[in-house]
């Protein structure tokens, strides 16, 4: 039976719970587990925004979690292009990509290379993006009680 390598790519800004679910179940589904943490440029690119945490930081929490044997930079849009550079065999994802033409579009690209793909439930009550508007709200109390004293 071949070494199942696995590759879990994500921003894991404000790491949370379901970054940590994600890489725990993709090192369950694995022999050898590689995260792909996106680089500032790409996730402005994709998002329109750059992480609150830079990506030196990122990867750095990222590299001592347990259960992830290896940290990679991803730094070009194309999965195909992270595939060739890192040669990993199974790609994990959550499941908010299934059945979007972005998720059927990244399975059959993968399945043209050998490329499992396997998603894992979406953590709904915890995200970057709630963690964002939760500290933006916040500020904004903040901002009030400055005004106000």
């Amino acid at each position: 039976m071949p070494l199942r390598i696995g590759y879990a790519p994500g921003a894991y800004d404000l790491f949370h719970v379901g970054h940590l679910n994600i890489l725990r179940n993709a090192r369950a589904n694995c022999d050898y587990l590689i995260a792909g943490v996106v680089s500032d440029e790409m996730l402005e690119l994709a998002r329109g925004r750059r992480p609150v945490v830079p990506l030196a930081e990122r990867m750095e929490i990222v590299s001592h979690i347990s259960f992830v044997d290896r940290v990679h930079a991803e730094t070009v849009p194309d999965k195909l292009d992270t595939w060739a550079e890192v040669g990993f065999n199974v790609f994990f994802k959550g499941d908010d990509w299934r059945g979007t033409p972005k998720g059927v579009e990244l399975e059959r690209r993968f399945a043209e290379v050998g490329v499992e793909v396997v998603y894992f439930p979406y953590t709904i009550q915890t995200s970057s993006t709630q963690l964002r508007t939760a500290l933006a709200a916040l500020d904004g109390r903040d901002d009030e009680a400055r005004a106000t004293a």
